[in-house]
């Protein structure tokens, strides 16, 4: 009896073992995950509120935080600027774009996207902009200035 109600318990153990070990690789595989963290993106007199992601990356540029960048005009959908260090990526190609995505383009470019689109291009997501109703008033057109912090 007692070496059944023992192996009942290894089992278990091993079983729970097995469930955390696969729960960790799916949290780690999936960089996407949103950590609830808030992001505050201002823009001239407008702020947005932005969620971020929980992956390296994110916690890199959240290092870096807060930022205040002159962020380039491309494409008529994008702003973009480069960091003054490059930050761990995972990129891979979007399905598409959306209004208030934001992301890192190669290690160094951070982008903030306005318009959507469909791509082929390869991005690392950080976060996104919650309600991006006034993001495209709010950056125009040519070069802007744009300040990042915590909230």
């Amino acid at each position: 009896m007692k070496r059944l109600i023992l192996q009942i318990y290894t089992q278990l153990f091993v079983g729970l073992c097995i469930s955390c070990k696969a729960e960790n690789q799916i949290s780690q595989q999936n960089p996407n995950l949103m950590s609830g963290t808030k992001l505050i993106i201002k823009i001239g007199q407008k702020a947005f509120a932005a969620t971020l992601l929980d992956n390296a990356t994110v916690t890199a540029f959240k290092a870096l935080l807060p930022l205040t960048i002159k962020m380039n005009e491309l494409n008529n959908n994008e702003k973009f600027a480069d960091l003054s260090k490059s930050l761990p990526t995972n990129a891979s190609v979007p399905s598409s774009i959306q209004a208030g995505d934001l992301m890192m383009y190669g290690s160094r470019t951070l982008v903030l996207f306005y318009k959507g689109f469909f791509t082929s291009y390869s991005y690392t997501k950080i976060g996104k902009i919650d309600d991006v109703s006034g993001l495209l008033a709010a950056l125009g057109s040519g070069e802007i200035t744009v300040s990042y912090e915590l909230q």
